[in-house]
């Protein structure tokens, strides 16, 4: 299902075609000066923009599966590490590697090693710069899990007494998961880039100041206001129909 936000796109292209539609109606009447309102250009304009949001829809398959495949390797990662916790618990390894192993696991999981302190009252009457802040100790972008991971496995297998008989605890174990996770990420960053890029042309066509679809949608509003009246049936036509800005 599409989302409000490209909804509201193509709403805004719809519109222009029966814009377009209306201005052609009005033959001969329809005979603007600024030649970026002609019916030629209006018609150069919507293509453009029926091509924008065609292919954004090309690529969106493709960037939504990448990000469904990452989500897949890196949503057991929290589950798996409490595994880990508890593998190099119940070994030889020293305290010390035990409590580190437990430090990286809580950046793992976005974890405190200490509850966060609910915020006290603000004082009214104090300066804003000395109201109390709670700043997050979560280290959960797919970046930092990837960093931390990669730092807990070097940890591990530097430890001989670390040497779980779970496939998956192992040292190689965690590191083909660490693979998965990077290749996933890395997929879903670059099928992100052309649908970026793709947005950038639309936002371009649509909401560009001036030379955008919906301000010349505006300025074909005023010419037909100007030739057939405020109180013109041809202006209604046209005035009832909505052009929004809506944000990428």
């Amino acid at each position: 299902m599409a989302s409000t936000t490209e909804t509201g796109h193509a709403k805004n292209v719809a519109n222009f075609e029966d814009l377009i539609s209306f201005c052609t109606g009005y033959g001969a009447s329809y005979n603007p000066s600024k030649a970026a309102i002609a019916i030629a250009a209006l018609s150069t304009i919507h293509t453009n923009a029926l091509a924008a949001l065609a292919n954004i829809n090309t690529l969106l398959p493709a960037y939504t599966n990448a990000i469904n495949a990452r989500e897949a390797a890196f949503s057991p990662l929290s589950k798996l590490i409490t595994r880990v916790v508890n593998a190099a618990d119940a070994s030889d390894v020293s305290k010390q590697v035990k409590a580190d192993v437990k430090t990286i696991a809580r950046k793992l999981q976005g974890k405190r090693a200490t509850p966060k302190n609910d915020a006290p009252a603000p004082n009214p009457l104090a300066p804003a710069e000395e109201t109390t802040k709670n700043i997050s100790a979560s280290q959960m972008s797919f970046d930092q899990r990837i960093e931390n991971l990669d730092k807990l496995i070097q940890l591990l297998a530097a430890q001989p007494a670390y040497i779980p008989n779970e496939p998956e605890l192992a040292v190689a174990g965690l590191t083909a998961t660490l693979n998965t996770m990077r290749t996933t990420n890395t997929t879903a960053v670059n099928a992100y880039t052309p649908v970026s890029n793709a947005r950038i042309n639309r936002n371009t066509i649509l909401y560009a100041e001036s030379t955008g679809l919906v301000d010349l949608a505006g300025d074909v509003k005023s010419y037909v206001k100007s030739v057939f009246g405020a109180t013109s049936p041809q202006y209604k036509q046209v005035s009832g129909l909505k052009f929004t800005k809506v944000k990428p």
